[in-house]
């Protein structure tokens, strides 16, 4: 007799509307393949603090910007860790889980990330360009997200708040990973449409930058998404780390490919679950 599976806790907004997006799609997709190998249920992200303790490991997937539940999702990584709930993506992630702060951090230590101050005694080690991008250390989807000229940043509240120069890039890339591992890259090849992303064949000078990211970052089980720019210059900036609910773009993969990815969540999941750490 085979033993009982592993029953996951799966936390999704299927109603949350994302611009170019259908979280609810992906996320009815990837919970009925993992119900392929664990019990599976899901639930809102506000729910899960009181649900968790019944399941063995929750998953984190498109749960939406945790600034719109910020006191939820706070006490949920709180008793999430005091109960040692095994969590996936891992709570130890320092990316965007964590807020904004690492692009600060990154920055400072000479990364490839787009230059980024959050204190005005440091403007001056942003370039001097027409415009600026200021937006706020808990900010997701662009959300509270506005655009400054050099003039204007005297009139900004450094409260919690990030600057970088505004990035005429030639085109955005994301690479995802599973664990530490790639998966597959996507790309907008026009700036002005971000969400409409085709299949990207990475250089192995890419690869190398984004798995530089993921190396950093403390997360040994869980999936990350390696957002970067394209300068004119022809080389490759972050723009962000997520670490927390990164949508995937399956529906843009070729079975393939997605199936892929699937096998390796399912594997790391698994490993979660056997490991002796949360």
């Amino acid at each position: 007799m085979s033993s009982t599976p592993s029953s996951v806790l799966y936390v999704t907004d299927l109603a949350y509307e994302a611009q170019g997006r259908r979280y609810c799609d992906e996320d009815i997709y990837l919970s009925s393949r993992l119900r392929e190998d664990f019990t599976v249920a899901l639930c809102h992200p506000r729910d899960a603090t009181a649900l968790m303790d019944s399941f063995d490991a929750v998953v984190i997937r498109n749960s939406g910007p945790v600034l719109h539940y910020q006191d939820q999702y706070d006490d949920f990584r709180a008793q999430a860790r005091q109960r040692g709930t095994r969590v996936y993506t891992q709570l130890t992630g320092r990316a965007d889980m964590a807020g904004k702060q690492y692009l600060v951090d990154l920055s400072a230590a000479g990364f490839p990330v787009i230059s980024t101050v959050d204190r005005r005694a440091d403007l001056h080690h942003l370039p001097e360009v027409d415009e600026y991008v200021a937006k706020p250390k808990l900010g997701a989807d662009s959300i509270g997200l506005t655009f400054v000229t050099r003039d204007g940043l005297d009139d900004l509240r450094f409260d919690n708040l990030l600057i970088q120069p505004r990035i005429r890039f030639r085109y955005e890339v994301s690479f995802y990973f599973v664990d530490r591992a790639f998966q597959y890259a996507l790309y907008a090849p026009r700036p002005d449409r971000r969400w409409r992303l085709e299949r990207y064949e990475p250089s192995a000078a890419d690869l190398d930058f984004a798995q530089r990211f993921v190396d950093w970052n403390a997360v040994d089980r869980g999936i990350q998404r390696v957002d970067a720019c394209r300068t004119p210059k022809g080389e490759l900036l972050l723009v962000e780390l997520e670490d927390l609910n990164p949508y995937l773009s399956l529906d843009l993969l070729d079975s393939t490919t997605r199936d892929a990815f699937v096998s390796g969540m399912k594997i790391s999941l698994h490993g979660l679950l056997c490991d002796t750490r949360p």
